[in-house]
């Protein structure tokens, strides 16, 4: 790097010595950083979109500010299973409305397999939250496959291993699977595990809706065990999607909890995300139909509904997956009739199985409400450390969907938190923010610190709520007042502002899955990097708001107030503010392009502005 870059970076005082104007000032609210700890009331200053003060701001001047007397300021929730619909993408309404400020895309295995152009493409088209996308696994089988159960020979596998490689490499903040769906669902565990370990350099998640099959007697446990063997031997963070103990085995989500936590301590970290409702939603014959009935698409079932042997077949194993795993019809609801299947088999003077396939024979797959569990293992799931927030739903403007498109964050922090007192604020905020951006590998996002990007919310904790039902699901939420979007207002009074503050976000190579770590850590570089010293002496107690300690590079002034410090196994970053700039240093000594070497990259205001190596013996990281 050159010296001019190192000199702009580098070259004035620590923010704090000067009260400069700021374009946002939120001011006298109670502060709940993402972190878990205890709130705190401070004023934040926010300029180019990032977090560059946080305390007394009374003498500061600000172009817009804002007054969160009363209210609840934390960073954006983070939602890690996204089913937005593009178009909606500019808007927003239903999520800005939740207080969401960022949606990880193609869940479940699906998307296109060019991430890049995706992320281009929407960006391109105005973006009032942050996009980001996994590369899918079901869509990688599809295209190399097929929709037909057969095995793929070796070059076949290998061409699924470069798609992955190709769709990490091009950003994607993971790998996502849904081998509860088909064509995904012929895919053996030991071919998956093929496929996706190649991503294991890359130190990224393996997220997967589980596979609940009829051999398993439709299982949960089975599903949950598979996922977690499949992350496990790939060398991948499992991370068990709108995780669930359904049907039959309602009452064990402790032991699954269990499962997982003792997965973590042989050395595999394993999480979960969630959300706070019963029932889920999918398409009618997706989950009730059986695999086998549904190879070679939708032409191919309905070949096989009209043969009059098949079709008994598939009625009978139908009612079997309905009644093991949502309870029997009465388990089944029709948002876009807004109907129970019950009233339609009464309609047509049929049997459940028999209903769902001639509803099937007159539409493609309608969507379905589904009824699964009890609430005291959503409870627990929804308590447990390694559970993130995520609504598995998406910016929409549909309004025949679950309700969870319009509810869902507002429902655990006003249903479950105020009311019901399943955990603090401070645990639900640190779950939707702070955990999934470490559980897919973000560092500059989930956490209010010096530094951090101003994707922030400001909510009224004792009005918000959901109000959206399964009769009525596009009701909006309340509580929700305020909400920016890389520093910009994407919700103001709680009315959408129809501003593009949304970025399409990219993951990097030094961007490690990792299992939050909020106990004391430190990082100590000493070495010579562009034939200058460094020298690095951060630590960060535990429940400290801040890092403390020095950051220095040979010839320019040292930094000595920080945000946060986050580490995991040979990686640490740390956020800081230099001559009014945020800036994010990252040390990583899991660099898959490097040897024996330590990578030091540095980015100033969310823009890549420094990158050298160390030899890995001048770090420790703890």
């Amino acid at each position: 790097m050159t010296r001019p870059i190192l000199l702009a970076l580098f070259s004035s005082v620590v923010l704090g010595a000067q009260t400069p104007a700021f374009d946002t000032v939120i001011r006298h609210g109670t502060v709940i950083d993402g972190s878990g700890h205890p709130r705190f009331d401070a004023d934040i200053g926010i300029r180019n979109g990032f977090i560059v003060a946080i305390g007394d701001l009374t003498a500061a001047t600000a172009t817009q500010e804002i007054n969160a007397k009363g209210l609840f300021v934390t960073p954006g929730f983070i939602n890690i299973h996204s089913h937005a619909s593009p178009e909606a993408l500019a808007t927003a309404i239903n999520m800005l409305t939740q207080g969401v400020t960022t949606e990880i895309f193609n869940a479940d295995g699906n998307g296109p397999l060019d991430v890049a152009t995706q992320m281009k493409t929407l960006g391109s088209a105005g973006l009032a939250l942050n996009v980001g996308g996994y590369i899918g696994f079901n869509a990688i089988w599809e295209n190399v496959v097929g929709n037909a159960d057969r095995r793929p020979n070796p070059q076949e596998i290998d061409r699924m291993r470069s798609l992955i490689t190709t769709g990490l490499d091009q950003g994607a903040w993971g790998v996502s699977a849904g081998l509860d769906y088909k064509p995904g669902y012929f895919a053996k565990t030991e071919e998956v595990i093929k496929v996706v370990d190649v991503a294991r350099p890359a130190r990224t998640n393996f997220t997967n809706h589980d596979r609940i099959t009829p051999e398993s007697h439709f299982s949960s446990k089975a599903g949950v065990a598979e996922t977690m063997a499949i992350g496990e031997k790939a060398g991948l963070v499992p991370v068990v999607t709108h995780m669930k103990a359904q049907g039959r085995e309602q009452g064990t989500a402790g032991a699954l909890l269990g499962s997982m936590a003792q997965a973590t301590k042989r050395g595999h970290y394993t999480a979960a995300d969630a959300y706070p409702y019963l029932a889920g939603q999918s398409g009618l014959g997706s989950l009730i139909i059986p695999g086998w009935a549904q190879e070679g698409g939708r032409e191919a079932m309905l070949k096989r509904f009209a043969d009059p042997a098949m079709r008994a077949r598939i009625i009978k194993a139908s009612e079997d997956a309905m009644t093991a795993r949502f309870g029997g019809p009465q388990g089944v609801y029709l948002p876009r009739t807004q109907q129970e299947l019950t009233a339609v088999m009464k309609e047509m003077n049929a049997g459940g199985g028999e209903a769902i396939v001639r509803l099937l024979e007159q539409a493609p797959d309608p969507g379905a409400i589904l009824r699964f569990g009890a609430e005291e293992d959503l409870i627990k799931i929804l308590q447990d450390p390694v559970t993130s927030m995520a609504c598995d739903c998406g910016a929409s403007t549909a309004t025949r969907v679950h309700p969870r498109f319009y509810g869902s964050f507002p429902r655990l922090l006003g249903h479950y938190v105020r009311e019901q007192k399943i955990m603090s604020f401070e645990q639900a905020i640190r779950k939707s923010t702070w955990l999934p951006a470490a559980t897919i590998g973000m560092n500059s996002r989930g956490l209010i610190a010096l530094g951090m990007a101003a994707d922030i919310t400001v909510f009224d904790p004792d009005t918000i709520i959901d109000r959206a039902t399964y009769e009525n699901p596009a009701l909006p939420s309340e509580g929700v007042r305020h909400v920016l979007v890389n520093g910009r207002p994407a919700l103001k009074d709680g009315v959408a502002t129809n501003v593009w503050g949304g970025r399409a976000l990219l993951r990097s190579s030094n961007m490690p899955s990792r299992q939050v770590n909020d106990a004391a850590r430190s990082l100590k570089v000493r070495g010579m990097m562009d034939g200058k010293q460094v020298a690095i002496d951060l630590s960060q107690r535990a429940g400290a708001r801040e890092a403390t300690g020095t950051f220095a590079i040979e010839g320019f002034p040292t930094v000595t107030r920080f945000g946060v410090l986050q580490v995991a196994e040979g990686w640490a970053s740390v956020s800081f503010v230099d001559a009014g700039k945020a800036v994010v240093a990252t040390i990583d000594l899991g660099d898959p392009s490097l040897s024996r070497k330590a990578a030091l990259i540095v980015e100033t205001d969310g823009l890549p502005s420094f990158r050298g190596t160390l030899p890995s013996n001048t770090v420790v990281i703890k």
